[in-house]
């Protein structure tokens, strides 16, 4: 396909140097005539349009097929075939994010869990100490840190598993943490009391008014303070606009989820570098393997999510077995990446591939709930 008439003056309309042939060997511009009509315009553009969709797909298929693959071929120097891995990122992301958030916002459904939330957290706390503890200690930190950082995830997991509950669930679980109080008498039960009882009285207090009409009941000790009071008239007032329709918290974290994402990448390849430090290569190429297995991720989640949402139905058996093809696939295209790319033996990789899974999902509950905290307190 022609793209176009080439310039019989050899300087460069960009960069001004010689050119020699049909392209600057400076700035990488084709010696063309600015002048062209309809046809060659067209065909202009659409040479352009198959180029890029041309590398698009050459890096696609060994990107999803050939986990880690891309990423030694690139380093390698083999890029001419390969779209530059932040290009294809952004792109692939602005996808993801024109489909997938809107397909799972449509079908999203507010459920009442009338079951304890303590033993979903005291779960995540055993997984923590027990297959974290020990290499977080031979990367230099103290037990009393590591055990003071668990602690609170697993008390923060706890509290936004409780938040979700009804006022009737809420208050019954608050009554068993009391019994349990009074036996052991341990103080770590009373700090989770304590949350619970604040998130237990905002969800009792509906409207400003019957906040006000309990705190009159109050002696004057008791009572809160203005500042108090205003904090309390906000937090009632985002909770009737969520319960009202009009506006939804975890609507407006998905609205964030593209920042958390991208930030998140630095520190996922900075895991995957401290915990593969024996390879001993650059930060950088942790970078673009990280951003090569967040790329797949996203292209798994564009093609599965409208499946599950619009052609099967969120809560159909399909919709669930596809949910966890995509859950294997992922374990998949991890181990065998890291596998390819790292050059570990079958049992290191799987031992360090679940440590930078629990990191990474430690990372992202708790970069959710600082999002969650800054749209609670500032935008809503």
């Amino acid at each position: 396909m022609s793209v176009g008439k080439y310039r019989k003056e050899h300087n460069c309309l960009n960069c001004g140097a010689q050119v020699e042939k049909h392209y600057c060997s400076d700035c990488g511009q084709p010696n063309l005539e600015l002048k062209e009509n309809f046809w060659q315009f067209i065909s202009h553009s659409i040479a352009h349009y198959f180029h890029f969709d041309n590398k698009f797909f050459q890096t696609l298929k060994p990107l999803i097929t050939q986990p880690g693959q891309v990423t030694l071929d690139y380093l390698a120097g083999k890029r001419a075939r390969y779209i530059n891995p932040v290009s294809m990122y952004i792109f692939v992301s602005i996808v993801y994010f024109l489909i997938v958030p809107k397909a799972g916002g449509n079908h999203e459904k507010e459920t009442k869990h009338e079951a304890k939330v303590e033993a979903p957290a005291k779960e995540a706390t055993k997984i923590l100490r027990d297959t974290v503890g020990k290499e977080l200690e031979e990367m230099g930190l103290s037990k009393s840190i590591i055990s003071s950082a668990v602690t609170r995830i697993s008390h923060s997991l706890s509290i936004k598993e409780f938040k979700k509950l009804s006022f009737k669930a809420q208050d019954s679980i608050i009554k068993n943490l009391e019994a349990q109080k009074t036996a052991s008498n341990q103080d770590s039960i009373e700090e989770i009391l304590e949350s619970y009882r604040g998130f237990h009285i905002i969800k009792q207090d509906s409207t400003y008014e019957s906040y006000l009409s309990r705190q009159s009941k109050l002696s004057a000790d008791e009572r809160d303070n203005w500042y108090e009071r205003l904090l309390k008239k906000r937090d009632i007032s985002i909770n009737q606009k969520s319960s009202n329709g009009f506006w939804s918290l975890s609507e407006e974290v998905e609205h964030y989820r593209a920042k958390q994402y991208f930030l998140l990448m630095p520190l996922l390849a900075f895991f995957i570098m401290r915990i593969f430090r024996r390879n001993h290569i650059y930060y950088l190429d942790h970078l673009i393997f990280t951003i090569h297995g967040m790329t797949a991720f996203f292209l798994l989640k564009i093609a599965t999510v409208p499946l599950q949402q619009y052609v099967f139905g969120p809560d159909s058996y399909v919709s669930t077995g596809i949910k966890w093809l995509v859950v294997a696939a992922v374990i998949w295209y991890m181990y065998t990446g890291l596998k390819v790319f790292y050059q570990r033996t079958r049992s290191a990789t799987i031992k360090k591939m679940i440590l930078i899974v629990v990191l990474y999902l430690v990372a992202f509950s708790l970069s959710e709930m600082v999002i969650e905290n800054l749209i609670y307190y500032f935008l809503a």
